[in-house]
């Protein structure tokens, strides 16, 4: 999940090609509450610019554990709906149960890929997706059939990253994976968590895809790695552990991956904040667009 130190700031191959029906699905739900811990401010923005009302009914595209998703629902009730959509069979059944647990009746889940997949109760009013549109490998084909899903003027709201440059989390993180190994350059928009750090880019597919009345704003803060109060040494394993980073120096050797450690526990040492974490600078793109 990150780029080299060219301009065109693109992933590596090894940090693109993500398993979300499996291995990176799994891995999120290991770590699920320190993920959100790290993104849940950006979730809380795009719910806000999002603006939910009474009645509408939406889908949660990449709804991971389901947090944003009970919170929409919470947001459209008591006459609303919203079903949650995720590729990840773990993911999902993890969320189902923290719904039932909530008590919220008007939730759902699908467990289907959202390039494909068509739902019996479309078209629905609005679609919402926190980082959860950026890996299709045919992303045209994937927000046209999005857009058969949102009724005719219906509106999206999607929260992607932005130019890795700009995420310090990421770069920090990838730098530090190359003082140790090669890492091969990547495909120029390839699909991964930062596919659509080009705006121009992200214009054209939704364009061809049939959406108008595309609308973006940044989000700047800094974000706690690993999660709220991490320790440098905790961040390091949650990295190692749960990211594709941990990915890229899996396979080579014990010397070369403690190495990297204490070096990137070293680079997470210098963004402790004592009681808030290890907090590094994010950009993320908030995009509205109209069906």
């Amino acid at each position: 999940m990150s780029k080299d130190s060219s301009p065109s700031g693109q992933q590596p191959e090894e940090l693109k090609q993500e398993d979300w029906a499996g291995e990176m699905g799994l891995k999120w739900l290991a770590s699920l509450s320190l993920f959100e811990e790290m993104i849940a401010p950006i979730g809380e923005a795009l719910l806000a610019r999002a603006g939910y009302q009474d009645g509408e009914t939406v889908i949660d595209l990449g709804c991971g554990g389901g947090a944003t998703t009970l919170a929409i629902a919470d947001a459209v009730a008591p006459s609303g709906k919203v079903m949650g959509l995720d590729i990840s069979p773990d993911l999902i059944a993890a969320a189902q149960e923290r719904a039932d647990k909530s008590g919220a009746g008007n939730i759902a889940f699908t467990c289907a890929d959202a390039a494909t997949v068509q739902l019996p109760d479309a078209p629905y009013d609005r679609l919402f997706s926190r980082f959860g549109s950026m890996f299709f490998a045919d992303p045209v084909g994937a927000f046209t059939n999005l857009h058969g899903l949102v009724r005719k003027g219906g509106r999206i709201d999607l929260a992607v990253w932005g130019p890795p440059r700009d995420n310090l989390w990421m770069m920090e993180m990838m730098g530090v994976v190359r003082n140790h190994i090669e890492i091969p350059p990547a495909v120029p928009r390839a699909p991964g968590p930062f596919a659509f750090e080009d705006l121009e880019y992200l214009g054209e597919i939704l364009d061809a895809s049939g959406f108008t009345n595309v609308d973006i704003a940044a989000y700047e803060a800094l974000q706690p790695v690993g999660g709220i109060g991490a320790t440098p040494q905790k961040a390091v394993e949650f990295a190692f552990a749960s990211m594709a980073v941990g990915r890229a120096l899996a396979d080579k050797g014990e010397a070369v991956i403690d190495a990297a450690s204490k070096e990137l526990a070293s680079v997470f040492a210098r963004h402790h904040v004592p009681g808030e974490g290890v907090m590094m600078q994010g950009k993320v793109w908030l995009v509205s667009a109209t069906a």
